[in-house]
């Protein structure tokens, strides 16, 4: 990923602005919300498409305690970028680099026989203990481990394991499948079953330094699931996992994220002129349309053609017609800003610019992807990168 720093006025085809200070007050907020929990700032995916080694910098200076990544790679370059501390990787494939990540001092997840002997055999080999954490199935059907027989043999395997001084069982966890929808039978179902399959653990000899099912819904709105750790994810970057329970700002938290750029071309059309592929839009008057040169190539979703909103000079405007791999058009409706003139796709919201739950919206996904998405063609420029204070 491009990482800049830069001023606002830097003439960039387009940016993607990073707020850290943002960033610093969301996780200050999240360790407000789950006063009893550590806090894990959850970086994978390049911290949400956010740039995952300064946000994780951030996060910790802020108060974050742990970060998680999905894939070893993403934790190992954590690790090979200086980052201190706890790191949590969870989505392991046979033959990963276990070794590695017991060298790099990374906690790996467990959720199967088979990633057990294996991570097992590379602390023989490393002559080094690994640091497992075992990840139970509650309900989700995704990873993790199936409660009763599976567990009991996992958990008696990572037992005998530790026993030897191969390993140390540093974590039991599991993930919510339905958090962000309060009330949900679900929520209640996998919460027990949590408590059961820890109990097991616990009466078997093991003695974890941390337990923890909360995602960013649950450490908003549950707090009987906090145990010992929270895992913050989208929260971390300032957006509410679900339009359903709040904004952003009923939570505390701020986006991090605005993405922006220089409109490439201005120019004026006739009536009945039609714009970009497929001619799904057709200009109903004499008007002006306006060039972003941002695409789905670019992570702009296809799927928000002629729905997508667009802050010009002020004014909300409307993708016209199809997104295409590199621009999409707005018709500005007979104004002429000069080329170069900003178009805000989306941010905070407090400029009266779109947001990343407005383009969910218009794209018929969630916000999550919407940043996610955003491609390594677009620069991150960080701001306010100092500690506050």
């Amino acid at each position: 990923m491009s990482e800049r720093t830069a001023p606002r006025t830097a003439p960039l085809r387009a940016r993607a602005e990073i707020d850290l200070a943002a960033l610093r007050a969301n996780v200050r907020a999240l360790c407000a919300h789950a006063p009893g929990a550590a806090v894990m700032a959850v970086v994978k995916s390049e911290a949400y498409g956010h740039g995952a080694v300064p946000c994780a910098r951030a996060a910790l200076a802020a108060g974050a305690s742990w970060l998680g990544t999905a894939t070893p790679e993403e934790a190992l370059a954590l690790r090979a970028a200086g980052l201190p501390g706890r790191i949590l990787c969870w989505l392991w494939t046979p033959g990963g680099p276990w070794r590695e990540a017991i060298e790099a001092d990374l906690d790996v997840s467990v959720s199967g026989l088979w990633a057990l002997r294996e991570v097992t055999e590379a602390a023989r080999a490393a002559g080094l203990p690994a640091r497992v954490q075992l990840k139970a199935d509650t309900g989700l059907g995704r990873n993790g481990c199936q409660p009763g027989e599976d567990w009991a043999a996992l958990v008696g395997e990572a037992r005998r394991a530790e026993a030897e001084g191969l390993l140390r069982v540093t974590g039991l966890w599991s993930h919510f499948a339905c958090a962000d929808e309060p009330g949900h039978p679900s929520i209640a179902a996998q919460l027990g079953l949590f408590r059961e399959m820890v109990a097991h653990a616990e009466g078997q000899g093991v003695r974890p330094e941390v337990r923890h099912i909360a995602n960013s819904p649950a450490t908003l709105t549950l707090p009987g699931s906090h145990f010992d750790l929270v895992r913050t994810g989208i929260a971390t970057y300032g957006i509410s996992p679900s339009p359903e329970l709040g904004t952003p700002a009923d939570f505390g938290l701020r986006p991090v994220m605005t993405l922006s750029a220089s409109l490439a071309l201005v120019k004026q059309v006739p009536g009945g002129h039609g714009v970009s592929y497929g001619h799904r839009y057709v200009t109903p008057g004499e008007t002006t349309l306006g060039l972003v040169p941002l695409g789905y190539a670019d992570g702009i979703p296809r799927h928000a053609s002629s729905a997508g909103p667009v802050l010009v000079e002020g004014k909300w405007r409307t993708i016209a017609g199809r997104v295409a791999m590199d621009q999409f058009v707005v018709d500005l409706g007979g104004d002429a800003p000069a080329p170069g003139t900003e178009a805000v796709l989306f941010g905070p919201g407090d400029r009266g610019e779109p947001t990343a739950e407005d383009w969910a919206q218009a794209a018929g996904t969630i916000a999550y992807e919407i940043v996610t998405r955003i491609g390594t063609r677009v620069p991150r420029v960080y701001v306010n990168e100092e500690q506050d204070g």
